[in-house]
């Protein structure tokens, strides 16, 4: 059942309406398919803060609607590429190309945001209405970990160094919903076909909310859930912390209504970690700080089912 005391009503009306374009084919020069991404806007307003998502294994950009479309009821385009381990496209762990899915990831992160102005053009003259200094990139499960790439957290190979530096100059800020924690406690499977998920966040600089549930257990880690706060505690300041007590990997549903890999479905819980995304980027971003406090507030009086922590 919902549990409505978690926050925000899931069939809340905005009174927002929002538009949504797709395909729009992205140049990705050496990229093994076409890039493509779906654009989701609000139908009016202008300065529009801008949120770059990517996607959890398998998925595309026809998935998570019940963010992306939240997101835009308030006030951000949002915008989604297709990554290369989509279901539609066939590339699975032992696929030779798997092992190389992870820096493609990142790259298609990078063709978007640097390519962002023709996006939004060929998005029904959006170009004009975006406020191109207020970029923030989100991501969930794997996504998250591509997400923490381009907010500055590096990848450190079989001896513990750390890889490149995947950070772009235009994000100044970014929410990781469910992400990968540190990688020396992967479950055999998980190193051999996953070698890539060890992040370090010590690199990773840029304001950023991370969203983790209280009950996502990973097959990929020994670990408990607190893995999946990693990302929290091993980042520099300034970060915040949003735990749900009875959240499991997908919060609720965020890729859709009743999909498959939904273990705990609940709209309200979606609704939550929609709306806490976009109050904290509307606050990170400089544009309104009405929402993100009273939320941290609401979280402390609350009955323990979600918090929030910051540094």
């Amino acid at each position: 059942m919902p549990s409505s005391h978690l926050g925000p009503d899931p069939d809340l009306d905005r009174d927002q309406r929002i538009v949504a374009v797709k395909p729009i084919t992205v140049p990705a020069p050496g990229r093994a398919l076409d890039l493509q991404v779906k654009v989701t806007a609000p139908v009016s307003g202008h300065d529009l803060p801008v949120i770059v998502f990517s996607h959890g294994n398998a998925w595309s950009m026809d998935g998570y609607e019940p963010l992306a479309d939240r997101w835009a009821a308030a006030g951000f385009v949002v915008v989604q590429p297709t990554h290369l381990d989509s279901r539609r496209n066939g590339i699975g762990w032992d696929d030779p190309r798997f092992a190389t899915v992870w820096r493609v990831r990142i790259a298609d992160l990078h063709a978007v945001l640097d390519g962002l102005g023709d996006i939004l053009v060929r998005a029904g003259g959006l170009e004009a209405r975006v406020d191109h200094e207020r970029i923030a990139v989100v991501g969930h499960s794997w996504g998250a970990q591509t997400a923490g790439a381009i907010l500055g957290a590096r990848v450190l190979d079989a001896d513990g160094v750390p890889g490149e530096d995947f950070s772009h100059p235009a994000v100044s800020a970014g929410a990781l919903i469910a992400a990968t924690g540190t990688g020396d406690t992967l479950t055999p499977f998980a190193a051999e076909h996953l070698p890539f998920m060890r992040p370090d966040y010590s690199t990773m600089t840029t304001p950023a909310l991370v969203v983790a549930g209280g009950k996502d257990r990973s097959q990929l880690s020994t670990r408990g859930p607190e893995w999946f706060t990693d990302a929290y505690h091993l980042s520099p300041s300034p970060k915040s912390l949003l735990t749900i007590a009875e959240g499991e990997h997908t919060l609720g549903g965020l890729a859709g209504e009743a999909v498959a890999e939904t273990t705990d479905e609940d709209p309200a819980r979606v609704a939550l970690v929609a709306d806490a995304v976009s109050a904290y980027l509307l606050d990170a971003l400089k544009l309104d700080d009405a929402g993100w406090a009273p939320l941290d507030n609401a979280a402390a009086a609350g009955d323990g089912t979600w918090s929030v922590v910051g540094k």
